[in-house]
């Protein structure tokens, strides 16, 4: 049966080469193969969680190797790992800085996420652009490149000195989507950081500079099609169902048009395997409350944010209903009431 790995930014596969995109991998342990379904915008998704949450394992040199432990994971988690796996993978990690002695150059990056939402990292320059788009970061600019190491320092002391982090929680970034300003107004924030990282007293002799040049992901993501205000999907169980249209994707993020009780069609890339039958997966019927999930239906037209993270590991069937029957999480929105979702001022599961 195939598993599914959770969200990626690729090309590739069966669309036209070099067409850069949101997807979803997918992994079948009896066959040791790998394959992606594309999640374009205006794509109608209707799956349920089938059977367990499994963790994924550990994956090398482009290959999974398989979760010995066969652990079952929460399904309200972003971590698609067990503790053992989580603790193998970072092992060998240049994120956990357990592997210095990586020979490829690297290259250290402003990110912009929001208005004052900027951090610096680094990346493996052959990865190009992908680690950003990954992040969900709006728009970017190269700084320098250089190796590992120096890169790693450069990241550390730019940060310290320029007063920004290397990361930024969730809910934050979510929330500067809403509110972003103008693209020009983007590129001037970047590039006043840039011009100060760039001043001789704090730049790294053994970083090769590169002159400032920004990207802006709005039209990739496909930012002017969310809203300002967007309710989140919460975690997944067994039996859970999720309907609706794709608007867009950020990073991991996927936003979704929640369908009422119009027809929908079919998660792209089930077709047999882990849809109706051809891996002895059945439907997964019942969109109602015998697990406890709280149903949205009536909400048609309602947009939700979910973290395609929280779908790895599990098997995803075709839907058995016609609404999304994950609690769906409205923050202080009267127009919540009676529609069959969660009505919350705080922050609630998942994030």
């Amino acid at each position: 049966m195939w598993r599914c790995t959770g969200p990626r930014w690729s090309g590739g596969g069966p669309e036209p080469a070099g067409r850069f995109g949101q997807r979803l991998g997918w992994y079948c342990a009896e066959r040791a193969e790998t394959r992606t379904s594309l999640l374009p915008a205006g794509k109608t998704l209707a799956f349920a969680a089938v059977g367990e949450r499994r963790c994924l394992g550990v994956r090398r040199a482009g290959r999974w190797i398989v979760c010995p432990y066969r652990a079952v994971l929460d399904g309200a988690s972003a971590r698609d790992q067990c503790a053992r796996c989580a603790q193998l993978d970072r092992s060998r990690s240049v994120a956990a800085d357990t592997m210095a002695d990586d020979p490829r150059p690297y290259g250290v990056y402003l990110a912009y996420f929001g208005p004052g939402l900027l951090k610096v990292g680094i990346t493996a320059a052959e990865r190009g652009a992908a680690r950003l788009v990954e992040q969900g970061a709006v728009a970017y600019a190269w700084l320098g490149r250089g190796p590992l190491m120096a890169a790693r320092r450069a990241e550390a002391v730019l940060g310290s000195a320029l007063g920004v982090p290397d990361r930024f929680p969730k809910a934050a970034k979510r929330a500067a989507r809403g509110a972003l300003p103008p693209v020009a107004d983007r590129v001037a924030e970047l590039a006043q950081l840039h011009g100060r990282a760039r001043e001789p007293a704090l730049w790294p002799e053994t970083l090769e500079p590169v002159e400032f040049a920004c990207t802006d992901h709005s039209e990739l993501f496909g930012l002017d099609r969310i809203p300002g205000e967007v309710a989140e999907l919460g975690g997944m169980v067994a039996g859970a169902e999720v309907v609706g249209e794709v608007l867009a994707g950020v990073g991991s993020d996927v936003y979704l048009r929640l369908a009422g009780e119009c027809g929908v069609g079919e998660l792209e890339g089930l077709e047999g395997e882990g849809a109706d039958g051809a891996d002895g997966v059945g439907r997964a019927g019942g969109a109602g409350g015998a697990d406890g999930v709280r149903r949205s239906g009536g909400a048609g037209g309602l947009v939700a944010v979910m973290d395609a993270r929280v779908l790895s590991g599990w098997v995803l069937g075709a839907a058995g209903g016609r609404v999304t029957t994950v609690p769906v999480v409205v923050k202080g929105r009267a127009a919540a009431k009676g529609a069959g979702v969660q009505e919350d001022g705080g922050r609630e599961g998942l994030f």
